[in-house]
């Protein structure tokens, strides 16, 4: 099927799922593919079919109603012979040819084994989210101490707690959700420190009063953690994890307007599960080599440059959701059919959302991006947070290497950007291929550019048997 297709959609969470949806809609013939074994992303992670009955998580969703009705569309897809649904299927590369596009990936359903497939399209739309943007500090390497888009995942995907007593630490409106969601489940969440100052929100009152669902989501969680008796701290942080085979408390600090820890405010509470997020960093592994021109958001990150309509600098290329920008699940989904759409129109299709149902997306995907931009002004990294670290604080946890290390590769005539600290140091060459330690590296050499990550032509584990056997099957 995949060779008849017009459309490779890379990514089936919210942006993903509403462009596949969109262009079935317009009469396309559309391949979705996701690591995942569900549809949904990030943003929707359910437990597994089998389970969804044993391990109720609806509660901690917002917009089900969406997500049910992509769902049903995607359903018809698959019954009408349109939809080439690829599950458990890890995308390696992606690689333009002469017709259009080649998107390598792994078939991963039957693991351990693998088998490399090769799907072709002259579209390709990429909707590949973010993942959790992390700063080091001291202890952070210890067992038990979790990104918070990782507690989350342990809920949403299986109603599983990380621990009984949890500190969340960080910035952005994503500690609240996470922090409702534990105390839900029983969970003693004993501090909220927020990094940021709360009345930054009050520089831009108009995006805020144009999103009232914002406010209305907001409230929600106020009187969710006011009943739960879980304070929020603004102007804290986690400054150190302690424990021996495993966390077993965090030191927290008030922080001075720079985020430096305010002398005489710090104190030891005991915890047996933290969580910490400072953001989120797009997914940018497959655009990257395919020559997508980027550009910098107000979270200090590049992201993918794309015009009203979605499409990249790249020809047949199309873009949405997070790896445009962070912005939450409404924005991504409206990028995605504003992506679909185009793609219809550029395919030579007949316009599917109509004058008025393009205008309508069009303001509210220009809504919600002024509501993000707000929020990532409100909640960016403190400037000073290096004051928090000691020389021997592991700044990459995959070759264990340490802030000492990197500041004496950044020394005098030194490295000038994460990439020759790479070199240098071999932070970002381990498994998680910088994900983890490349924004903080990238803070710790410049301030003055966004981070764009390493561009690299394998964007996620491959073994050399899965190649051996498509080489084999192609001579």
């Amino acid at each position: 099927m995949s060779e008849a297709s017009d459309l490779i959609v890379v990514g089936a969470g919210p942006a993903g799922m509403a462009a596949a949806v969109t262009a079935l809609a317009g009469g396309l013939r559309v391949v979705l593919v996701d690591s995942g074994a569900a549809v949904g992303g990030q943003f929707w992670r359910h437990p597994p079919e089998h389970a969804r009955s044993e391990v109720p998580t609806e509660d901690l969703h917002h917009g089900l109603r969406e997500y049910r009705a992509l769902s049903r569309a995607l359903s018809a897809g698959l019954e009408e012979g349109r939809l080439d649904l690829r599950l458990a299927h890890h995308v390696w590369t992606s690689v333009r040819e002469d017709d259009g596009f080649a998107v390598h990936t792994v078939d991963r359903r039957r693991a351990p084994e693998e088998r490399a497939v090769v799907l072709r399209a002259p579209k390709l739309l990429v909707a590949t989210g973010a993942y959790d943007r992390q700063l080091p500090f001291p202890g952070w390497d210890l067992p038990g101490v979790l990104t918070i888009g990782g507690l989350q995942a342990l809920l949403k995907g299986g109603g599983v707690a990380a621990g009984s007593r949890v500190a969340l630490g960080g910035t952005g409106p994503f500690l609240l959700p996470v922090a409702a969601g534990l105390a839900a489940r029983g969970v003693e969440v004993v501090a909220v420190c927020e990094a940021a100052n709360p009345l930054a929100w009050l520089r831009h009152p108009v995006p805020l009063l144009r999103n009232p669902a914002k406010w209305t989501e907001g409230a929600g969680y106020a009187v969710a953690l006011a009943r739960h008796r879980i304070r929020v701290r603004p102007r804290t942080a986690i400054v150190q994890a302690e424990g021996g085979d495993r966390v077993t408390s965090v030191r927290i600090a008030s922080l001075t307007a720079d985020g430096s820890p305010r002398p005489g405010t710090e104190r030891r509470i005991d915890v047996d599960a933290v969580g910490v997020g400072w953001g989120f960093a797009p997914q940018l592994d497959l655009l990257v080599p395919l020559g997508c021109a980027l550009v910098d958001a107000e979270d200090g990150n590049a992201v993918v440059a794309v015009d009203d309509g979605q499409r990249t600098t790249v020809p047949g290329l199309y873009a949405a959701g997070e790896v445009c920008g962070v912005g939450g699940a409404p924005l991504a989904v409206g990028e995605g059919r504003l992506a679909a759409e185009s793609v219809l129109v550029d395919s030579g299709a007949a316009h599917l959302l109509g004058r008025k149902g393009l205008a309508a997306v069009r303001t509210t995907v220009a809504r919600q991006r002024a509501f993000a931009r707000v929020m990532n002004l409100a909640h960016p990294l403190p400037s000073s947070w290096l004051s928090w670290q000691t020389g021997e604080t592991v700044v990459c946890r995959c070759e264990e290497v340490t802030l000492d290390a990197v500041q004496d590769a950044r020394g005098p005539g030194g490295a000038r950007d994460h990439r020759q600290i790479k070199q240098l140091t071999r932070a970002g060459m381990g498994w998680c291929q910088g994900r983890m330690c490349g924004p903080a590296v990238h803070c710790l050499v410049t301030k003055d550019r966004a981070y764009t990550p390493a561009e690299r032509l394998i964007a996620t584990p491959v073994t050399l048997g899965a190649l051996v056997d498509f080489e084999e099957e192609h001579e």
